[in-house]
């Protein structure tokens, strides 16, 4: 750290002695002279943005107060009061996951001289770095490179003299590389020059600069997830060897803060370079002085977390530690801000951050009253071209429904969401095969698919589509990820561990139990609880039974599925090349890999058959559970006000437990009578 010198000797006088000495010298002050020197630094973060600039809900056309960088903006602003010094940081997963990003770049791709939406407003709130998640890669290296302002150089990517416009912030990424020459995609790292207020070692005030090295990093599942993009063109490295390549070199070029942007959870499994969560073992890398976590979508530190990744050794939950390393991670969609006060003092010959003295917290917008703050009104008035054109756009209309479909009962049995979307899937397999795969022709075609949004991010995060006119917008709501159909060749022992992957959605359940169990693994994504609803398969899922041993009775027409049986299964990329860690689901089994996106299959399926029903398209369950006798209550949380919909959808044994869980968060708890 060095204090910055100033032209004007009168100007650095109204500042500070301090500075007026500096900046009359004709030598800056030696290191041993700031002996003593403190200064406190506020690391800000957002991660997994996925494009919600605004607080509005593309999907039921209708704001939503509880998320939106518009509300964070409003905690930024609110901590740049409040602290001195603060450096804002992005860690990926922002450009993709509404129907605002699919409409810039698929529908109406934003030109090479426009930004996005979503950086334009990043750009206003002065993000000072940002690295790249996963979801980054779904539209290909061309796109990426374009709307980061990037030129990679890679295979199938435009050559451009210019770049074209991007974030007007550096774009981090070590951990990526070109597949032609080795060379990382984004640059590695890079070093700022951060100006700050200091408290001198004579106690007074000054101003200074201090060289802060961000280096991110993103989960190597990617080179799986989007195969048909990043597949020889570019390739991944480990998350501990690219850190241990790079931080001294950051070190030796004058790094004083090292800040890691991780764009991984925590998995205390064994290292291998490839895991797709790597950062508990990225933090044991010397040099680090901040982490910065994401793409799990939870929020630490939290205390009271039973996540098995939050209670791994070396994980302090409660202060925000993952080995000593002072850790944060602000959830999803702007709902949080995360912060980390670094607290910095010089030793004579370099400025350290004291690990052990600093804070780590997560800030919500939703208020202690339950209500949120306010947005930052500069947000919207930016992006409302942009903003009125995907409205419009996602209400071009593609057929009707005669029943509500919704994912506030998925988890008990409610297919509605779920059984149209495995029709229009295996309906495209089915026909590709017979007419381009006869080696294939006699095999059954089944189709799994999951409830993507069970409230995992609030009480407004459920799939829901009213009966009547259907639009863009309601299959966007029905299948959530702009991912691409795949299907995979398995066998009948394979169907069975798939499906017992899936049933660890449910805990483990002890009938003699009097107090209420909790139904649901809430640290299982329900975008993992893959299910058939095809009235040719059936199984029972026995929830006393330990993961691994609960799939009874699968069947298809009739008669109990072989190991040997094989079958073809429609599904997405993400699964088919191992997202989840389905066993045996890595690539190796995929026999047709489409160009089209599930979403796009859904959405001609629904413009030819016009008018689905529930008889048709929305009542076929495949799967139950095992019949069993508790002696205390089974919950299960929803959204409240909803249990009308359980019993239209024919879900006997659901009743309302408690109208409020006591979270805080607005949910109401259900019961559910196993025995029926």
């Amino acid at each position: 750290m060095r204090f910055l010198t100033m032209e004007n000797p009168m100007r650095v006088l109204l500042v500070a002695p301090a500075i007026f000495l500096a900046a009359c010298s004709s030598m800056p002050p030696s290191p041993s002279a700031l002996a003593g020197a403190r200064a406190s630094l506020a690391v800000l973060e957002t991660t997994d943005l996925h494009a919600n600039v605004l607080g509005y809900d593309y999907y039921k056309l209708a704001p939503d107060t509880s998320l939106g960088l518009e509300r964070t903006a409003t905690l930024i602003r609110q901590a740049r009061k409040e602290f001195a010094n603060t450096l804002l940081l992005d860690n990926g997963d922002t450009i993709q996951g509404t129907a605002l990003g699919d409409y810039q770049a698929l529908v109406a791709p934003v030109g090479c001289g426009q930004p996005l939406a979503i950086h334009k407003a990043m750009n206003t709130l002065g993000y000072e770095g940002g690295s790249v998640g996963n979801h980054e890669f779904n539209w290909g290296l061309g796109f990426l490179g374009q709307v980061t302002g990037s030129r990679f150089g890679v295979e199938g990517t435009p050559s451009r003299s210019q770049p074209c416009a991007g974030p007007a912030f550096p774009i981090v990424l070590a951990n990526v590389v070109s597949a032609r020459d080795g060379k990382p995609l984004f640059e590695p790292y890079r070093i700022l020059d951060k100006q700050v207020t200091i408290t001198g070692p004579d106690g007074k005030p000054a101003q200074a600069v201090v060289k802060v090295g961000i280096i991110g990093f993103t989960t190597p599942a990617i080179m799986g997830w989007d195969k048909r993009w990043l597949d020889g063109r570019i390739r991944t490295e480990g998350w501990r060897e690219t850190a241990q390549r790079y931080i001294p070199e950051m070190q030796a070029r004058g790094a004083e803060v090292i800040v890691a942007i991780s764009h991984g959870g925590l998995d205390g499994a064994g290292y291998t370079p490839a895991m797709e969560n790597g950062s508990w073992h990225l933090a044991q890398v010397a040099g680090i002085d901040a982490l910065l976590l994401g793409h799990s979508h939870d929020v630490f530190p939290n205390a009271a977390s039973k996540a098995a990744s939050f209670n791994l050794p070396g994980v302090d939950k409660a202060q925000g530690r993952v080995h000593g390393v002072p850790t944060v991670m602000p959830g999803l969609w702007g709902k949080h801000l995360g912060i980390i006060q670094l607290a910095l003092r010089h030793d004579g010959q370099r400025w350290v951050a004291d690990a052990g003295a600093a804070r780590v917290e997560t800030r919500s917008i939703q208020r202690s009253d339950r209500s949120f703050v306010e947005p930052d009104p500069a947000i919207a008035a930016l992006v409302k071209a942009e903003h009125e054109a995907t409205i419009a756009y996602v209400k071009t209309p593609v057929g009707e429904t005669d029943f509500r479909m919704s994912a506030y009962f998925a988890d008990v049995g409610d297919v509605s969401a779920i059984q149209v979307v495995n029709q229009a899937q295996a309906d495209y397999v089915r026909r590709h095969v017979q007419a381009n795969l006869p080696q294939y022709a006699a095999l059954p075609v089944l189709s799994v698919s999951a409830p993507f949004k069970t409230g995992a991010a609030g009480v407004a995060d459920y799939t829901d589509v009213a009966a009547g006119s259907m639009a863009l917008n309601n299959a966007a709501d029905l299948y959530l990820y702009p991912n691409d159909l795949h299907a995979v060749k398995v066998d009948g022992a394979g169907l069975k561990a798939w499906l017992e992957c899936a049933a660890g959605r449910f805990n483990q359940i002890d009938p003699a139990r009097s107090e209420p169990q909790e139904l649901v693994n809430a640290g299982f994504p329900g975008f993992n609880f893959d299910m058939l609803t095809d009235a040719d398969v059936r199984y029972q899922i026995d929830v006393t039974q330990p993961v691994g041993q609960r799939i009874k009775g699968l069947s298809w027409r009739g008669q109990p599925v072989r190991a040997e049986q094989e079958f073809i299964v429609a599904t997405n990329n993400f699964r088919a090349s191992g997202g989840g860690g389905f066993p045996g689901l890595d690539g190796s089994k995929t026999i047709f890999a489409s160009p089209d996106n599930n979403r796009a299959v859904l959405i001609d399926y629904l413009k030819t058959v016009k008018r689905i029903s529930r008889t048709a398209n929305g009542s076929a369950r495949s799967w139950s559970f095992v019949p069993v006798k508790t002696r205390g209550p089974v919950v299960f949380r929803s959204a409240p006000g909803k249990l009308a919909l359980a019993q239209e959808a024919g879900m006997v044994g659901v009743s309302l437990y408690k109208a409020d869980d006591g979270s805080g968060k607005g949910y109401s708890l259900y019961q559910f009578a196993l025995d029926r």
